[in-house]
Formats: C-alpha cells, structure tokens, sequence
C-alpha cells in the first residue's frame, strides 16, 4: 500500500493506494490540508495610490476595456467586461468617478481579487 499526497485545487488530499492484481485502488477521504503559502494565493494587485480599486469578482479573461485612464464615468458605466464561464459580464462603476488607471488589457486572463480599474 502507497500513501501519496494530491493537490486538487488548492486542496491537499492523503491518499492510500493498493495495488490488488492491477484491478482496483482504495481512496481515503479528504484529510485537513495546511493553509496555502502566500505565494499560492490569487494575486492581488494594489490600487494606485489615492484611488479605489475595482476588483475581479471571479477569474476569466478580459473581453473589453471601454474606459481610460482620466476618463469621467457615471455610476452604472461599464469599465470592464469579463467573460467567465462562456459568459460576459460586465463590471460597471459603482459610482460617478474618474478612472485613475486601468491595470488590465483585452485578452489578458484574471483572477478573483485581481486589479481590474481604480477609481476616484
């Protein structure tokens, strides 16, 4: 019997093997896995300074960026449009504001947490 270690996810599993005339494996449930290292975490990009970021809500990829660095935006604008799960969904100002800066571009891939726009 082996005892191996499978990381799905993000989630540490304990694993025992058997090996039984090559036919057949027994799993063990999951085990309490470590927390992950900070150098696994989402990336978290900081906001320039003097402004408010906006966030990914969830990873994808950037389908369209309508705003510019000094631009005036409405509340209910959209600044980015996302595209996850085969869906675009549009990330709109939660607020009258002015872009300070624009930290993505169209094609570029995201995680949740990730630095989309920052506001001011």
């Amino acid at each position: 019997m082996k005892n191996l270690k499978i990381t799905v996810n993000g989630v540490v599993y304990d694993v025992q093997v058997e090996e039984a005339d090559g036919s057949s494996a027994a799993v063990s449930s999951p085990a309490p896995a470590p927390k992950a290292s900070p150098a696994a975490a989402p990336k978290k990009s900081v906001a320039a300074a003097g402004g408010d970021p906006v966030n990914s809500p969830m990873p994808g990829t950037i389908v369209n960026v309508p705003v510019s660095a000094g631009q005036s935006v409405k509340k209910g604008d959209v600044l980015v449009v996302l595209e996850a799960m085969k869906m675009e969904n549009e990330i709109k100002a939660d607020r009258d504001a002015t872009v300070v800066s624009v930290a993505v571009t169209k094609g570029e891939s995201v995680d949740t947490g990730s630095l989309l726009v920052t506001l001011k």
